[in-house]
């Protein structure tokens, strides 16, 4: 009797460090998405890890806690602030890994959304193994 195979797996590049585990997940993520850059970020705005233009990346990761609690006001502002800029640009996508609240972020893209939910099933699992 022939015993199952299991199924093939189609990642290409993999590593049993956690940070490259991640860059080549946001890496596939950010090229099927055809985004400008794509970033994992923690509650208080730091890159853990990210692809695309570095600056980019850090920008993205300051601003995705307040991107993600929703509508932001700058009381005394007239001018468009660059949250309102960057709130058209930027999708983020808050992820619980066993109580741990991450944020993933891509700005820019054709499949923006599509790439990021990819990315977010990624993230997870590389950060519970780890």
């Amino acid at each position: 009797m022939n015993s199952p195979q299991p199924p093939a797996d189609r990642r290409r590049k993999r590593s049993d460090d956690p940070l490259v585990a991640l860059h080549y997940q946001l890496a596939h993520a950010r090229s099927e998405g055809r985004v400008e850059a794509m970033v994992v970020a923690d509650d208080a705005g730091l890159v853990v890890a990210g692809v695309g233009a570095w600056a980019a990346c850090e920008e993205l990761a300051a601003y995705a806690p307040l991107l993600a609690q929703g509508q932001w006001t700058e009381p005394g502002s007239v001018e468009r602030t660059r949250i309102a800029t960057l709130r058209q640009q930027v999708d983020v996508q808050p992820v619980d890994i066993e109580g741990q609240r991450i944020l993933i972020c891509a700005r820019g893209g054709t499949m923006r959304r599509a790439a990021m939910a990819r990315a977010a099933q990624g993230v997870a699992r590389i950060l519970t193994a780890a």
